[in-house]
C-alpha cells in the first residue's frame, strides 16, 4: 500500500477518512496498553501480513518509545509462530539499517 494512504483516503474519501482517523486516535489514547506495547502489538500484525516496509517504520518507532531489540525480535518471533516464514521474512525489517 502506498505510504500515503491516509492522504489518499483522505482525498478519494474524506467522510470515510474523518471516521477512520478518529479510530486511529482513539487507539492512541492512553489506556491499560502503553504506547510501546500498541506500536509492537501493530508490528507484530504488519510482519503477520508481509509488510515489511510497515515493519521497518514501527520498529523505528517502537525504539523511540523506548523498544529494545531484544523486544522487537521476540515481538518478530511471535509473528513467526502466527503466520511462519513470511512473518519472519518481514519482520526482519526491522533491522534492515
Amino acid at each position: 500500500m502506498a505510504a500515503n494512504y491516509m492522504e489518499l483516503l483522505k482525498t478519494n474519501d474524506p467522510e470515510f477518512f474523518d471516521l477512520v482517523k478518529a479510530l486511529m486516535d482513539k487507539n492512541q489514547e492512553k489506556g491499560a496498553l502503553d504506547a510501546k506495547t500498541k506500536v509492537l502489538i501493530i508490528l507484530f500484525n504488519d510482519a503477520t501480513k508481509g509488510h515489511g516496509d510497515a515493519v521497518k517504520k514501527l520498529a523505528a518507532g517502537a525504539r523511540k518509545l523506548g523498544a529494545t531489540d531484544k523486544e522487537i525480535s521476540e515481538t518478530i518471533r511471535m509473528a513467526f509462530m502466527a503466520s511462519g516464514l513470511s512473518g519472519l521474512v518481514a519482520g526482519m525489517a526491522a533491522f534492515d539499517e
